[in-house]
């Protein structure tokens, strides 16, 4: 029996370079991360796809041990209302903004897909 719980759709459709987001059947609200019913009142979801247009809402930087450089870890309001935590590329971290305007890319790391940002 394949799994198609929330998780295995999310990530087959990153695997696919598409960028979805869960919504409640009826409220039409979206949420992160993927789950197999809408958070607070047990409803049917379904999938639509991001806009990928976000806002960094914090950023921590991270100063691992040399050689190795800095990055940042940042929690991304998406334009659909949730937030989740991801990487901004193509930017010094140290340059990176609260309030800088974000958009979503796929890249793929260790084999696997992963959201990442880059900005606007």
């Amino acid at each position: 029996m394949s799994d198609t719980g929330p998780e295995t759709v999310w990530r087959t459709a990153l695997a696919d370079g598409r960028f979805l987001l869960p919504h409640g059947r009826r409220s039409g609200r979206a949420f992160f991360p993927p789950r197999p019913m809408e958070p607070g009142t047990g409803d049917a979801i379904d999938w639509h796809e991001a806009s990928g247009a976000g806002t960094v809402h914090a950023v921590t930087l991270i100063h691992p041990k040399p050689p190795e450089p800095p990055r940042a870890v940042v929690l991304v309001d998406l334009a659909e209302g949730p937030r989740l935590m991801a990487r901004v590329d193509g930017i010094d971290p140290a340059s990176i903004e609260i309030g800088m305007a974000v958009t979503a890319h796929i890249v793929e790391e260790a084999g696997q897909p992963l959201l990442a940002f880059r900005p606007a």
